[in-house]
């Protein structure tokens, strides 16, 4: 690992910052949406006379493409390297900006609503989706792979921030398109604005990543040895240092192993998967993506509604940072479990309020306990975990299984909420309190404390077992 201080730190800060421009278009592509559904209901759902299913499936529509981009990501990783990969994510961003801000280019008419037309808008949102989906695992694992073992957890920690960072800006770049337009206006240009915007970063992304290095693990998986030693050079300021972490690399993607993405034992996959569905089985995501219909149930008014999501974003911001200046100092562990505890606590309240139809502050002071406990955890951690815990010559796959489960989760957490909720909302909140319960048990027993370890380090935890 060398000497604490010995590494180029502006270097690393420079290239993580231009990494997580990738986790900030996660956060913006997600909850870009959230301005335009309205207008797009308006524009190509109600005049083709479909139901509200349609609706749903439309915004909903980039989680196909997330799960798809999550499931590629260790095929296109391998193959074409993290670089590469970043890249190929930053076109996509970029088209699904454009294309699904004017849908109509080339082959329809606009102002006549058609089916082909929901059809070819959709299709650029899966576009979209299947950036994210790329974004979401290769921008941790690069980070992950050009880290030095002490910063490692704050570093990858930073994209969960620019993601949380992307969904705040996009919904400030939303509120400035909408402020003082008719109504009639945000549904003929403003949404295509909301849209349009998102190129701007997804341009940058692309541009930037011009000047960043490939990751020295996986230059030294396809035997770039001298690359690799150079760019460990740069990062850790010194010859010696490299040449020990290189040796230690080779070390482990040269053993002869008798299977592949099972050469270390299932149980590694296994924790990777349930990692991932902990994430989204606690209930964050109907959390982030009802909280307006959520505060609005409870009895607050449209404005305060969006006023308490505001809240709650801010709320989001702050705790994520105290992940980040945490994870490296007391450990990955006691921050899951403790954020497990609260969001526990959060929930189950939440459950025991609806039960006895109790609306008003004590509900929002639980709600944001429960974001709170996530956001300081499990939110920032997870990706943190995903990014580290395999062993270099499966990282790609794994982590590729890994977040393809996670988008899945989310999907199914996502859309299963509505209808729990109209069969008993104290059960539906008292669900995710119960997830929240086992995943505190599940980190407990099974993940192994990773702070301050190399991922060689990492690596030889699962030789023994």
């Amino acid at each position: 690992m060398g000497n604490k201080k010995n590494y180029n730190s502006s270097y690393i800060i420079a290239i993580t910052l231009v990494a997580t421009i990738g986790g900030l278009l996660f956060g913006y592509d997600t909850a870009v949406i959230s301005g335009a559904e309205k207008s797009i209901e308006a524009y190509l759902i109600l005049p083709l006379g479909l139901s509200a299913f349609a609706h749903g499936a439309t915004v909903s529509s980039a989680l196909i493409g997330c799960i798809i981009g999550g499931a590629i990501s260790g095929f296109l990783s391998n193959r074409s390297g993290r670089k590469k990969s970043l890249l190929i994510a930053a076109i996509l961003f970029f088209a699904s900006a454009l294309g699904s801000a004017y849908p109509e280019f080339l082959f329809f008419r606009k102002g006549e609503p058609t089916m082909g037309l929901l059809l070819i808008f959709n299709f650029y949102r899966i576009i979209g989706g299947i950036g994210v989906g790329l974004a979401s695992a290769v921008c941790p694992m690069y980070i992950g792979e050009i880290s030095p073992a002490h910063i490692r957890g704050r570093l990858v920690s930073f994209n969960q921030f620019a993601i949380i960072f992307g969904m705040l800006v996009v919904y400030f770049v939303n509120w400035g398109i909408a402020n003082g337009q008719t109504i009639g206006w945000i549904n003929e240009l403003g949404w295509r604005y909301m849209f349009a915007s998102e190129a701007i970063p997804a341009g940058l992304f692309f541009l930037l990543l011009f000047f960043v290095p490939e990751t020295p693990r996986y230059l030294a998986l396809i035997r770039q040895d001298k690359k690799a030693l150079s760019v460990l050079e740069k990062i850790n300021n010194s010859k010696e240092t490299a040449e020990k972490i290189l040796s230690e690399i080779e070390s482990t993607i040269t053993e002869k192993t008798k299977s592949f993405l099972f050469s270390y034992g299932r149980k590694v996959i296994i924790i990777g998967i349930l990692l991932s569905v902990f994430q989204q089985f606690v209930g964050i995501n109907v959390a982030l993506y009802y909280a307006p219909r959520i505060f609005e149930s409870m009895g607050a008014a449209k404005d305060a509604s969006m006023l308490q999501t505001i809240v709650m974003g801010l709320v989001n911001v702050i705790f994520t940072v105290l992940a980040i200046v945490t994870v490296d100092k007391w450990g990955r562990k006691p921050l899951l479990i403790t954020g497990s505890i609260g969001m526990a606590v959060g929930m189950f309240a939440i459950s025991v309020l609806s039960f006895n139809n109790i609306i008003g502050i004590s509900t929002l002071v639980f709600i944001i306990l429960f974001t709170a406990s996530f956001m300081m955890s499990w939110g920032p951690i997870c990706w943190v975990y995903i990014s580290e815990l395999f062993p270099n010559r499966i990282r790609g796959q794994a982590v590729a299984i890994a977040v393809a489960a996670q988008w899945a989760a989310n999907y199914f957490i996502s859309s299963t909420y509505p209808p729990m909720m109209e069969f008993s909302g104290s059960m539906t909140y008292g669900f995710y309190g119960l997830m929240a319960v086992l995943s505190a048990l599940f980190v407990w027993k099974m993940i192994p404390e990773t702070k301050g370890k190399s991922l060689e380090e990492i690596e030889k935890i699962w030789k023994k077992k």
